[in-house]
Parts: C-alpha cells; sequence; structure tokens
C-alpha cells in the first residue's frame, strides 16, 4: 500500500480525484441553490393560484356561507391552510347605523335600539343566519352609532397572519408574505367593489418551501460521486499503461544490469499498445543502448582474445627455455609458473570467443584460508631464492568468502607481487588471516620502505612501480574487496615497520555468524622456510 501511494499511478488517481471534485462542486453547488429556490417560488406560486381561485367568489357576493363554501371547495381550504378576511359593510349614513351588505338571509343591520327582522341583536351587532362552526368569525362592530366609523368585517378560515398585516395589504392594495409561526403566511387582496377590499391569507408551511429539495440533492451528490467514480477509473486506467510500460522499461534496465544482454523493450505490438510517445522513445532509445553494449562487448572479447593469441608466442619461447634450465627448485618454481600463465592464457582465449549465453554456471565463493595457503606457498620458492623471511598466520581453518576462487587467488598474487616488486631482495614479509563475525581481513605487511602517497598508490593506472607495473594491482584488488561490502586499505606495519596492505572482505551482509575462527599470531617472531 505504501509502494502504491508513492508511485506514478496513485498520483494521477489523485490529480483525477481533485480536478472532478473541483469541476462538479462548481456546477452542481449553483444548480442546488437554484433547484432550492425553485422549490420555494413553487410553492408561493401555488399559494397565489389558490388565493386567486377566491376572486370570482368575492367579486360577487361576500355572503359568509357562500365564501365559506367556496374556501373549502379549495386545497388550501381544505388542509385549512386559507383564511378571508371580509371588508366591513357599507354606511347607511349619521345615525342610520352601519349595512352590512353581506346578502345572506335575513341581511345584518346595526341601528341604535333596532334589529332588523328576524335578527338579534347583540352589543350593538346585528347577526343573520349562521356560519359554519369554527369557520366564521364576525367581529362586532362597536361604536358605529357614536360615529366612530366603520370596524373590521368578518373573516373566514384559519387566521396566522396579524392583523396590522392583514389591514396594511388591504390598505395598499398589494399581495405581499409574513413570517407567521410554522411558515409564511400570503396575503392577497381582492376588491370586493369599488370601494371595499377583502384580503385572501394562504398559509404556506416550511415543509412545502423545501419540498424535493433533498431529494434533488442526494440526486446531484450521487451524479457528483458518479463523475469522480469514473474519473477515477479513467486515470487508473490511464495510470497502468503508463507505469506498465515504465517498469517494462525498469525490468530490462535490472536484466540488463544483470548480464542478459538478449533483453529488450517491446515498441510495438499488444504489449505497447497505450504507451506514451515519450515512453516509447526512451525503449528505442534503451535498445539501441542494448545493441551497441553488445557490440563493444563482441569487440572487447575479439581484442581479448587476439591479445592473448599475440602471447603465445613469447610463452612458447619461455617454455623452451624453461625446459633447458635442468633440475633444480627454482627451474621447476620457472616450469610452473610458465605452464600456470599458458593455462590463463588459453582459458582467457576460451572466455573471449564463447558466447554470453554459452558460459558455465560459477559457483560463487571459496574458502579463503585455503586459496591463501596455495598462493603463499607458490611465492615461498622466490622467497626463499630471494632469502625473504616469511611468516603465515590464521589460515589454517576453513574460512568461507563470497567471492570466485580464482578472483581471490588473483587478488592475492597481486598483494604478494606488490611486495617483491616494490622491496629489495631479503626483506621480510608476513601474510595473516582473520576471521570476524561479518568479514575475513587479509593483512599482508612488509619490512620495507613503505608507501610514499598511499592515495595514489589506490588510484587505477597511478602507482609508479617502475618497469612491467601497470599500477592496476591494488585497484582490482579494491574492486573485488568492495564488491564483497568490504574495503582496501593501506597503512604502516607495526612490527615490521613497512607498508601494509588490509584486505577486508565481507562474508556474510548480517554479521550474526560465530566468532573469529583464526587468530592471528604473534607477528615479531617470523620464521623462514
Amino acid at each position: 500500500m505504501m509502494r502504491l501511494r508513492h508511485s506514478l499511478r496513485w498520483a494521477l488517481i489523485k490529480a483525477a480525484v481533485a480536478g472532478t471534485t473541483m469541476v462538479a462542486l462548481a456546477f452542481l453547488i449553483p444548480l442546488g441553490l437554484m433547484v432550492q429556490q425553485t422549490a420555494r417560488d413553487r410553492a408561493f406560486t401555488a399559494a397565489e393560484r389558490q388565493a386567486a381561485a377566491l376572486g370570482p367568489a368575492l367579486a360577487i357576493t361576500t355572503d359568509q356561507d357562500a365564501i365559506a363554501r367556496a374556501v373549502a371547495s379549495t386545497d388550501a381550504g381544505t388542509q385549512g391552510r386559507m383564511a378571508v378576511h371580509l371588508p366591513p359593510a357599507e354606511s347607511a349614513g349619521a345615525g342610520a347605523g352601519t349595512l352590512s351588505g353581506l346578502g345572506g338571509a335575513g341581511g345584518v343591520a346595526s341601528a341604535p335600539g333596532a334589529t332588523a327582522p328576524g335578527a338579534t341583536a347583540s352589543g350593538g351587532t346585528a347577526q343573520g343566519g349562521t356560519a359554519p362552526a369554527g369557520k366564521v368569525s364576525d367581529p362586532a362592530v362597536a361604536g358605529a352609532a357614536a360615529g366612530s366609523g366603520p370596524s373590521a368585517g368578518a373573516t373566514i378560515g384559519e387566521v396566522r397572519a396579524l392583523a396590522a398585516d392583514v389591514a396594511s395589504a388591504g390598505g395598499q392594495g398589494r399581495s405581499f408574505t409574513v413570517e407567521v409561526p410554522g411558515g409564511y403566511a400570503l396575503l392577497q387582496p381582492v376588491a370586493v367593489d369599488t370601494v371595499r377590499t377583502a384580503v385572501v391569507e394562504v398559509f404556506v408551511a416550511d415543509g412545502d418551501l423545501t419540498r424535493g429539495v433533498a431529494t434533488a440533492w442526494q440526486v446531484l451528490s450521487g451524479v457528483a460521486l458518479g463523475l469522480v467514480a469514473v474519473s477515477v477509473l479513467v486515470a487508473d486506467r490511464m495510470g497502468a499503461r503508463i507505469v506498465g510500460s515504465a517498469r517494462r522499461l525498469a525490468a530490462a534496465a535490472r536484466s540488463l544490469g544483470a548480464g542478459d544482454l538478449a533483453v529488450r523493450v517491446p515498441v510495438d505490438g499488444k504489449q505497447a499498445a497505450g504507451s506514451p510517445e515519450e515512453l516509447r522513445e526512451a525503449a528505442h532509445a534503451f535498445n539501441a543502448m542494448a545493441d551497441r553494449v553488445v557490440q563493444l562487448l563482441a569487440a572487447e572479447r575479439e581484442l581479448a582474445a587476439d591479445l592473448s593469441h599475440r602471447l603465445r608466442t613469447p610463452l612458447t619461447v619461455l617454455r623452451l627455455n624453461a625446459a633447458s634450465l635442468g633440475e633444480g627448485d627454482a627451474a621447476d618454481a620457472t616450469r610452473h609458473a610458465v605452464a600456470q600463465l599458458e593455462r590463463e592464457v588459453d582459458q582467457i582465449i576460451r572466455s573471449a570467443r564463447r558466447a554470453p549465453e554459452d558460459a558455465p554456471a560459477v559457483t560463487v565463493g571459496c574458502d579463503a584460508a585455503e586459496v591463501i595457503r596455495e598462493r603463499v606457498g607458490f611465492w615461498s620458492a622466490l622467497a626463499e631464492d630471494e632469502g625473504r623471511r616469511w611468516q603465515l598466520a590464521g589460515a589454517d581453518r576453513e574460512t568461507p568468502v563470497p567471492v570466485q576462487r580464482g578472483d581471490l587467488a588473483a587478488a592475492v598474487d597481486a598483494l604478494l607481487g606488490n611486495v617483491f616488486r616494490h622491496t629489495g631482495v631479503g626483506t621480510a614479509f608476513s601474510v595473516d588471516v582473520l576471521a570476524t563475525g561479518s568479514s575475513v581481513i587479509v593483512l599482508v605487511g612488509d619490512a620495507g620502505p613503505g608507501f610514499t602517497d598511499p592515495e595514489a598508490a589506490l588510484k587505477r593506472g597511478e602507482g609508479h612501480g617502475g618497469e612491467g607495473s601497470t599500477g592496476l594491482g591494488l585497484d582490482i584488488v579494491r574492486k573485488l574487496a568492495e564488491a564483497t561490502g568490504g574495503d582496501l586499505a593501506l597503512g604502516r606495519s607495526a612490527v615490521l615497520g613497512g607498508a601494509e596492505i588490509r584486505l577486508r572482505l565481507r562474508s556474510r551482509p548480517d554479521g550474526t555468524v560465530p566468532p573469529r575462527t583464526g587468530r592471528r599470531r604473534g607477528r615479531g617472531s617470523l620464521f623462514a622456510r
């Protein structure tokens, strides 16, 4: 999971999510707000239609029974959301009271001390007929005979708006809404005649203002999530193609680094389908580089084979001369060295001529103690001829190291060859092998003058060994040590006083192995063989 979070594929998915989310929010939030406003407008428009439905009835009559029946015929009236505020009756003159003019049975008249036929006078209000229970409210018209002016008319239905708001709507002659408990009230004035105006009140609940808004928001949210999911799917597919091409290129590079010279990155066909043009160009460049590497290695093998073949003639002369040396240790050592040199040259020629795929399997690892004993034994003959005292310590137990036997032998020969090449005849030398928990250390010291410039001695081709020296010996040893995770260090021998070379080979990366298997002997007591 952590690897996915840092991959190009994950980066493309995050970019797609971010971009799609911003676009969705930019469009869906205004759309949701518009839906909310549309629902609100729809509720008030429906209320206006309900109020307008009473206009014809009020234009014909103001009879309370007739208006009550008209209110009951509407949806708002059935739900108890509509009320009609009737205007007061017309005035019949001073001292004559107020004529209600409602047109109902028995009429309504208001006069001091007078009661219309079939009506009952109560507190200055004449009532005729009976209104539906709970639906009609006829407030008293007080003080009409006293000339204080007409009072408000009857009210039909459930009233929610304040009287001041109703009076304001009737006086201004325009509709508006007011906030009431549980919602809003639409106050719609309707002209009854040229003088009087009734007010129709329609209640709009809060739920009507938001009806369908929650569903719309859910649908819009689903659309937004769907868009994000689609963008993630598209980005993932695109990222898969890009990442797949990059991984194929990386795998080919690793294979080439591991020695597979035949590996190539596909640039055509099904595997390369959908790859970006930039990665296709990188694949073409990689294939061209791999072809060039193969050509260079082939040329290098041919050059090594040619050079090795040229050595056969001087080696043949050297072998014939060695055969004429007669008997003796020096003659036998010379013949042995010439034979070994011939074997090495033959091996180089065979290796150079062999195709890479035909190379035999090589077992990595050897016993360092055994290799060092063998090489020191080889150089001991020359040491005896030159009168050099030498010592080998710590090579009596098995000491495995993760390097090939031939490579370690070449490294030991390079170290011992430096002693013979850079010190005078009779100079003593020593070889010590120490095995620790995770490393094997080889110390080669001598009693010569030591290194004048250790850093320059380690640089490839910069050693000053005189005639016959290429300056590559220590560099070869250093590369061998670094290939195992170890190192090569130059210093001065504390016992012999001359140069000391320390070769450290890592035997186990974890270092969790038994303690040292070799023991370093006292280097002050050199012995001769």
